[in-house]
């Protein structure tokens, strides 16, 4: 079954939290990191993806009982690497980082899925924000109106929308603030559809 977008960070989050220290967090934990300041709240996110197969409890009423198991489904977690920094404003360089990050299966792109951190607004009102991280399926081409990752001039990143308008490519913010980025389309290589969003709070 599927995740909303909280459920997976919250998943996300536990198994993080439980491949560092070998036990899981507690509910406040969870709460605290998520600005969750009910812990009901935080039960109830638990129990969804209890239901759903994500978690198990292994002692009732303890407080660090949860269990990062595979869904119902035969799904799971993954680990995905994040490869560095993108800008949703001016390009800039990419950053080899080497770590990872971990997200449910379903999330996973047809091909090769990698993460990106995101620096700068230009994609605001796509809910792509400074500080996310976009996950992104690994590709060469993509159609009009995608949102994709742009290597331009074999040096500098950008996430914007995809355009091909003849010989040039049009690379648009989705923020009214923000300049249209046009570049024949000898300067622009695709690296990757964006096809997920993870949010810290």
């Amino acid at each position: 079954m599927g995740l909303t977008p909280r459920q997976a960070e919250i998943l996300a989050y536990i198994t993080e939290y439980s491949d560092v220290r070998g036990f899981a967090p507690t509910l406040q934990e969870i709460g605290t990191k998520f600005g969750l300041s009910s812990v009901a709240t935080v039960h109830k996110h638990i129990s969804h993806l209890v239901a759903k197969g994500y978690l198990k409890r292994e002692r009732r009423n303890a407080s660090r009982d949860l269990e990062v198991v595979g869904p119902q489904n035969g799904g799971g977690m993954a680990r995905i690497p994040l490869l560095g920094t993108v800008a949703a404003g001016l390009p800039i360089e990419a950053l080899a980082d080497h770590e990872e990050v971990s997200l449910p299966e379903a999330w996973l792109g047809k091909g090769r899925t990698f993460a990106l951190r995101v620096q700068g607004d230009s994609m605001i009102e796509e809910q792509i924000r400074d500080g996310d991280t976009v996950v992104v399926e690994a590709r060469e081409t993509a159609r009009n109106g995608e949102t994709v990752i742009a290597l331009l001039d074999g040096d500098s990143v950008t996430v914007k929308q995809y355009y091909r308008e003849g010989a040039d490519i049009r690379l648009q913010p989705a923020n009214p603030t923000v300049p249209v980025m046009r570049y024949p389309e000898t300067r622009v290589q695709i690296q990757g559809v964006v096809i997920g969003v993870l949010r810290r709070y």
